[in-house]
């Protein structure tokens, strides 16, 4: 008789998005903007050099432009005064469900994943519904309902 081994919960890099778009600490939210508009993203993670310095969201920015009135005001605007520096980082290889709790317990969007310190993917909550859908399916082909 055979056994098969116990599961294995994935790691992050199992299901991050690799080399992910990004921007500097110095560049203009417009140019923010752009970058999340031309690619369909919400979540940006935020350098200065090589160092990984925060993350910036459409949420950040829509906040910090609603409270500047002038046009002139917000063209000045940089990533700087809208990112948040405190983000979520993880190591390449956390285990998802690990993740996944944290970012429930702590109503977080999005985990920027590092290796050996570089930005190495993000995870966002829209990952993590694209995923679990995709494990549902394959649930629900090998029969089992008691999934869900």
């Amino acid at each position: 008789m055979t056994t098969n081994p116990p599961n294995r919960i994935p790691t992050i890099k199992a299901v991050m998005t690799p080399f992910p778009w990004k921007v500097r600490l110095d560049d203009s939210l417009s140019h923010a903007t752009a970058v999340m508009r031309e690619r369909n993203i919400r979540h940006l993670p935020v350098t200065d050099g090589d160092e990984l310095v925060g993350i910036i969201t459409e949420r950040d920015i829509g906040l910090v432009e609603n409270a500047v009135r002038d046009r002139r005001g917000r063209a000045s605007l940089r990533v700087r005064d809208a990112c948040a520096i405190d983000a979520y980082v993880v190591d390449l290889s956390a285990p998802l469900d690990r993740v996944l709790a944290e970012m429930a317990e702590h109503h977080i969007g999005s985990v920027l994943v590092v290796k050996r310190g570089k930005l190495a993917g993000i995870f966002t909550s829209s990952d993590a519904c694209h995923h679990f859908s995709r494990f549902l399916a394959q649930v629900s082909e090998s029969g089992g309902d008691d999934a869900a």
